[in-house]
């Protein structure tokens, strides 16, 4: 199955704030971000859309010619739980060092890891194969398209947060078994 994940455009929240599942605005250059997305993904067909229930990522799938797209919320960012809409730099919780050493495993306070992320997505997608989809869309953000390809091998765990696509990115990809 190819799968064609496409990320969020920018978003209107200050650099180095913490947004994760947060239903955040985007910012005022939407239009010409969207009309760029909406460009790439031209004369693709595609059996089914999916999309991200938060805002950022369904304003997007309406933009790209599909407001039907199924929302699933097994697509959202990751939950940062206490940390949400808070700056990095102003955290205090010692957690947050402990999920620097090591994100994949440590939860976020009152929130998940990028395991439990991952889960979620392995679960999306093992449901996705059960289907007679052949070309499938999925409107999302910067982690699940980073899970994708973690799931599909294209990166490692330590490759990660340097393989993080640009806002309005899109990452192709073809799905076997998990």
């Amino acid at each position: 199955m190819k799968l064609t994940l496409v990320r969020h455009t920018s978003v209107d929240v200050p650099r180095g704030v913490c947004y994760g599942q947060s239903d955040v605005g985007l910012r005022s250059s939407f239009p010409e971000e969207a009309a760029k997305v909406k460009a790439a993904l031209d004369g693709r067909l595609f059996d089914k859309v999916f999309t991200s229930p938060l805002s950022r990522c369904t304003r997007l799938a309406e933009a790209c010619g599909y407001p039907d797209a199924v929302r699933d919320d097994r697509l959202k960012e990751l939950d940062f739980g206490e940390w949400e809409m808070r700056c990095y730099d102003e955290i205090t919780d010692p957690r947050l060092q402990e999920w620097y050493a090591d994100y994949f495993n440590v939860r976020a306070t009152g929130g998940e890891s990028f395991a439990d992320q991952n889960l979620r997505l392995k679960s999306f997608l093992n449901d996705l194969l059960k289907k007679p989809y052949d070309n499938v869309a999925i409107f999302a953000h910067g982690g699940i398209l980073l899970q994708a390809m973690l799931i599909s091998g294209i990166i490692t765990p330590e490759q990660a947060f340097d393989s993080l696509p640009p806002y309005g990115g899109i990452v192709e990809l073809e799905l076997g078994s998990i």
